[in-house]
């Protein structure tokens, strides 16, 4: 068996039906290989919630890379959590292949669209292949590869503990509401200048802004600590909560459940956020928020002058060190920010027609 061929073959056209389990009782093994990075995890996960809610027995092995295999660590009926290390030739591919290939699967959905479901015995198998025509959000996307309606798509959702959510509440602590920021990204061009960052704080939590006298907490991995130290150094300390380096994914998105209000870069906590349910500005330039939004109906995307095509003429390959995000002015983001708070005031009138636009449709408010 070569690794290439793993990663080569394709599932064949077929025609189109759900292929979600319906209220069976008897086991039902699943094999979930699912994406590499944190963000795109979190946009799949609704339909792991989708199988374990129409699935009782379902038992699942997930596949899934190093940075999100820690969000699938609570999952209801986990048998396996395979870390799939990448390796020289595909090598990783044959290796999933030799762990999973001596079960009989019920169900194979492979998000990464190799050819591994081909080699398996297997009942039924959802193969990701890449979108055809107009682009569409990747929560639409995933719940298309279950053969979903759009209306049905799957909200992104992350089982955690019960322990899991007590430590939380203890490092929250008591206090004021909390203005969560992710403000690092993965690449120098989708994040926005941190001292852009600290004056957005400095405006909703001031004594006359909408967070007044609240808390700002803010979010990152271990390599994140020096970066933020502007943004911490912005507050006073006794209303910081600098969880930067020092929490894991799901203790992550369990404290931003207490959040009243998340603003960050196109990143896998944006996403983080939206899961939990918090009101969510997700800042955009060099990325596509059409396929990246923030998803939920109180999640708003912002972003400059500038369409993500235009990034794309200068920046062809999105890998330049190119500080993209500058012409994001900073009183966009805080009007979007405010209007999302007004929206979301549970004191206030019923959401409006502006808070129930799906994410791809909140792509250029504040542009």
């Amino acid at each position: 068996m070569a690794a290439c061929d793993l990663c080569a073959r394709r599932e064949p056209d077929r025609p189109a039906r759900s292929i979600v389990p319906r209220m069976t009782s008897r086991p039902f093994p699943i094999l979930f290989v699912g994406p590499t990075r944190i963000g795109d995890a979190v946009l799949a996960s609704g339909l792991v919630k989708k199988l374990v809610d129409e699935a009782p027995g379902a038992r699942f092995t997930i596949a899934v890379g190093p940075a999100a295999a820690p969000l699938f660590a609570e999952v209801p009926g986990l048998d396996a959590l395979i870390v799939m290390e990448k390796q020289k030739g595909s090598g990783h591919w044959l290796r999933l292949w030799n762990q999973v290939r001596h079960k009989k699967w019920s169900l194979v959905i492979d998000m990464r669209g190799s050819g591994l479901s081909g080699f398996l015995r297997r009942e039924r198998r959802a193969v990701h292949r890449k979108s055809q025509g107009e682009p569409v959000h990747k929560v639409i996307e995933a719940a298309r590869l279950l053969t979903l309606p759009e209306d049905e798509a799957p909200a992104p959702f992350l089982f955690t503990s019960d322990e899991i959510e007590a430590r939380a509440e203890d490092l929250v602590g008591d206090g004021g509401p909390i203005l969560a920021m992710g403000p690092a990204a993965n690449w120098l061009g989708k994040t926005w200048p941190i001292e852009r960052f600290a004056r957005v704080a400095h405006e909703l939590l001031s004594p006359d802004g909408p967070l007044a006298g609240g808390r700002l907490m803010i979010l990152g991995g271990p390599d994140d600590v020096r970066y933020v130290e502007p943004l911490a150094r912005s507050m006073p300390r006794d209303r910081i909560i600098d969880l930067t380096g020092q929490v894991d994914l799901l203790t992550a998105h369990a404290c931003l459940k207490h959040a009243r209000l998340f603003i960050g870069n196109d990143s896998g906590l944006m996403h983080l956020a939206a899961a939990a349910g918090t009101p969510t500005l997700g800042l955009f330039g060099p990325s596509d928020d059409r396929l990246y939004a923030p998803w939920g109906p109180h999640c708003r995307a912002v972003r400059g002058p500038r369409a993500f095509e235009q990034f794309k003429e200068v920046d062809p390959g999105l890998n330049q060190t190119i500080g993209h995000m500058m012409d994001l002015p900073i009183n966009t983001v805080v009007a979007a920010a405010t209007e999302l708070l007004a929206e979301t005031d549970s004191g206030s009138s019923p959401l409006g027609e502006a808070a129930l636009r799906s994410p791809g449709e909140a792509g250029t408010e504040g542009g």
